[in-house]
């Protein structure tokens, strides 16, 4: 980590696009776009936006789409979290590059942070602009360093740490840097996307920048980085936030073994471990197990229960003896006792599964 962690920056605008369906996290997304999930007892988004406020960034454009009005209603003008917030709504989906272009006539300063909303990380914001900064880019992406870059588009730098090429995935990638998806662009250089029309960075802006001979700087570290995608990555970006290997300001409680909300009742024989959150008003069972999972508000676990790297949804049910592993429960389903469900399957809002003797299994 970078010597500026605490800094503040100045003259910065904050872009978080959250327009996407989530449709890898149904059936949770039904109800709620992804930003809004609980996570660590919070919406995830609220996460992402103390660590702007953190580093001193005011101003946060959000450009949303999906389900739109759950934003505003939730977070309102931004003061009770410091910040002055606008909302922009794309009709059509943009894609990224044109959902941040749709954010244009909204900013102010000359430079422009821009977050991917459903990304879990803990890169030194300060030290992105200040690579920026330093180097008179035009754009900076945050590069992130992972064992395995196969499964992501990875972007080589030069030794003074320009950017050289946008490389889609490939069996043999060139470098072990891939795009975090945080960026901080000159606010001119932003406003040359096309508006109007769906605009990839990664397949068009960027390379087009680079062609043109813009100078495109690349800030790498090997912070904690997690895309929050998938139902496993989801639960465990929440479990990472809740045992503090992830940072947040906005954590209700310090960190720990577990979260356990306001109005939550929690049988003394019950074991509660892995960074679980049990969310407020919710009830678990004496004997039962919950590792590494997320209870939605009002959900209910009954006695000698086993949940384990599990969504499950708001006021679901989950019977006696019943055993979960890596599932996800919608919001109001019920299943029974003595089911055994497992290894990615879900459980659609309301649906109520008989007990006894269900054996449910998917690689899906």
């Amino acid at each position: 980590m970078s010597s500026s962690v605490g800094q503040q920056v100045s003259g910065v605008d904050a872009v978080v696009l959250v327009g996407g369906k989530g449709t890898r996290l149904r059936p949770l997304t039904l109800s709620a776009p992804k930003p809004m999930l609980p996570t660590a007892g919070v919406p995830f988004l609220t996460h992402l936006l103390s660590r702007i406020r953190a580093v001193g960034i005011t101003h946060v454009v959000l450009g949303t789409s999906y389900k739109a009005e759950v934003f505003a209603e939730y977070f309102g003008d931004g003061s009770r979290l410091g910040l002055e917030l606008e909302y922009v709504v794309e009709e059509e989906p943009l894609d990224t590059g044109g959902g941040i272009r749709n954010v244009g006539d909204r900013l102010r300063e000359d430079d422009v942070m821009v977050f991917n909303g459903d990304i879990l990380s803990g890169v030194d914001l300060a030290g992105v602009v200040g690579t920026h900064r330093d180097n008179n880019a035009d754009v900076t992406l945050h590069l992130v360093k992972v064992p395995d870059p196969r499964a992501f588009g990875c972007v080589p730098t030069d030794a003074e740490g320009r950017v050289t090429a946008f490389l889609e995935k490939t069996d043999n990638p060139p470098t072990d840097q891939i795009n975090a998806g945080c960026y901080v662009f000159r606010r001119e250089t932003l406003m040359t996307i096309p508006t109007g029309r769906r605009v990839s960075v990664e397949r068009e802006t960027f390379p087009g920048l680079l062609a043109s001979g813009h100078r495109l700087q690349g800030h790498v570290d090997s912070s904690y980085w997690l895309d929050l995608g998938t139902p496993g990555a989801f639960v465990q970006g929440s479990a990472d936030l809740v045992r503090g290997i992830a940072p947040s300001a906005a954590l209700p409680g310090a960190p720990g073994e577990s979260i356990v909300l306001d109005g939550a009742t929690v049988d003394p024989s019950a074991t509660i471990t892995g960074g679980s959150t049990i969310g407020a008003g919710c009830v678990v069972e004496a004997g039962a197990v919950v590792d590494g999972s997320v209870l939605f508000d009002g959900a209910v676990i009954r006695s000698g229960a086993v949940v384990e790297r599990t969504l499950v949804g708001a006021r679901a049910v989950v019977g006696t003896g019943t055993v979960l592993r890596d599932v996800v429960v919608g919001d109001d389903a019920v299943i029974g006792a003595h089911c055994e469900l497992l290894h990615g399957a879900r459980v659609w809002p309301g649906i109520h599964l008989p007990g006894t003797s269900i054996r449910f299994s998917t690689d899906a």
